[in-house]
């Protein structure tokens, strides 16, 4: 007892400690020249801030396809004053700001800042945005392009400051965030990337309401299974394996499965499809799964358990109809890996957001979901997702929307570029 008592007594101090540092560090900043300055050009830069958010928006970026938004995103990193701004081989977006640290260009430690550029609608959605007085409406319009503008925002806010950090700062317009795109972006930021070896930490900004703090990895796993049989005519081969069936009954287990409520944990059917006629036995049905914990351990439990269900529900249609022209079998297809995890609140990165946002009035609520930071935080690298600011809503909808009242906006860019100074290395 004694152990564990000096033990967390240990962890409180280096806590509170690093705490005190991190407030400390946030007054210092928000004190000096170069922070004003760049806190007057965020709001004198509005009106940019706001014509590139509609411009970015009327850019489609389905799945897959964010090829014309990231050329546009390429030139206006470029026309921010960033350095060696360039795209992967996988579609990211990015430009340094170069910190003042003593360490070569080289070696130099990089916090990496992304806003996604992909959106959930397909190809030939209509994003062209509609305004009601402050009120901004089109598909993609909060998630995440108004983030993609904030970055922006911030870069012009650094260069017209000169705002001295000690890290590099890389900001990122990345790709396949949503869906299946699975975070493959990111992943190839941080796997295969040419900085992989020097980010250190990493900020996501995806969202609105500054006052949460995403430092949990929300996992999921997704798969799409594909049941296959012989097929027949609905009459004439009566009797015959039915692959819907199949599907039907690993449905109907699935959603007897018991799953905690903590660590919370969940899973869903959400596309069903297959067939070719109301008058014959489909060759092929499918279904998308998703499955997601806040722990790894219980992510692999249900996956455990569906993989289990399915085999038993092909093993059951088998056995129930006749096989005389063929079995069911099944294809587990994964469509979707994102790891879970967290960023511990004890972590200077964590520490310094929450500052940040306690000095603007806010109160910090740390709370899991599932973004960019996943990856990086099951690689060990400190991350967190932030909010822009402002307010929002119908996420993933046809109506999106944000708000772009000045006062709101140009507040929620200034505590986004304090926490990226701050945990950059401001001085």
């Amino acid at each position: 007892m004694t152990r564990w008592l000096a033990a967390w007594a240990c962890v409180f101090v280096t806590t509170h400690a690093w705490a005190q540092t991190a407030e400390m560090a946030v007054q210092r900043l928000r004190g000096s020249a170069p922070f004003r300055t760049a806190a007057a050009f965020l709001e004198r830069d509005y009106d940019r801030q706001f014509s590139e958010l509609i411009a970015l928006t009327e850019i489609p970026a389905p799945p897959f396809k964010e090829d014309a938004r990231g050329r546009a995103y390429l030139q206006l990193l470029e026309d921010a004053g960033l350095s060696d701004v360039e795209r992967d081989p996988d579609g990211n977006v990015m430009g340094v700001w170069r910190g003042q640290g003593a360490a070569s260009a080289e070696g130099r430690p990089m916090l990496a800042v992304l806003a996604h550029l992909d959106t959930v609608f397909p190809e030939g959605t209509d994003v062209r945005v509609r305004r009601t007085g402050t009120r901004l409406e089109a598909p993609g319009i909060g998630d995440d392009t108004r983030a993609l503008a904030l970055v922006l925002s911030m870069a012009r806010a650094l260069r017209a400051s000169r705002l001295a950090v000690h890290d590099d700062i890389l900001f990122v317009g990345n790709v396949g965030e949503e869906g299946e795109g699975d975070l493959r972006g990111v992943k190839y930021l941080l796997g295969k990337g040419r900085y992989k070896d020097r980010i250190r930490q990493l900020i996501a900004i995806d969202g609105g309401d500054q006052r949460f703090v995403t430092n949990g990895a929300v996992g999921s796993l997704r798969y799409r299974v594909t049941f296959k049989g012989p097929g027949g005519h609905s009459y004439g081969a009566f009797g015959l394996v039915n692959p819907a069936f199949a599907m039907a009954d690993a449905m109907q287990r699935f959603s007897r499965v018991t799953v905690p409520a903590a660590p919370r944990t969940t899973f869903n059917v959400g596309v069903v499809q297959g067939g070719t006629s109301v008058n014959a036995i489909p060759v092929e049905v499918s279904m998308d799964v998703d499955m997601r914990s806040e722990s790894p351990v219980e992510l692999k439990k249900i996956d455990a358990a569906f993989r289990q269900l399915v085999a038993d529900a092909v093993s059951a249609e088998n056995a129930a109809r006749s096989t005389a022209q063929g079995r069911i079998a099944a294809d587990l297809r994964l469509i979707g890996d994102r790891p879970s995890g967290e960023t511990a609140a004890d972590t200077m990165l964590v520490q310094t957001v929450s500052a940040v946002v306690t000095a603007y009035g806010m109160t910090p609520t740390y709370e899991a979901s599932s973004t960019d930071a996943n990856f990086p935080i099951s690689l060990g690298i400190p991350a967190v997702t932030i909010g822009r600011g402002g307010a929002g809503g119908r996420g993933h909808s046809l109506d999106e929307w944000t708000d772009v009242e000045k006062t709101a906006m140009v507040r929620g860019a200034e505590v986004a570029l304090a926490i990226v100074a701050a945990a950059a290395g401001a001085p």
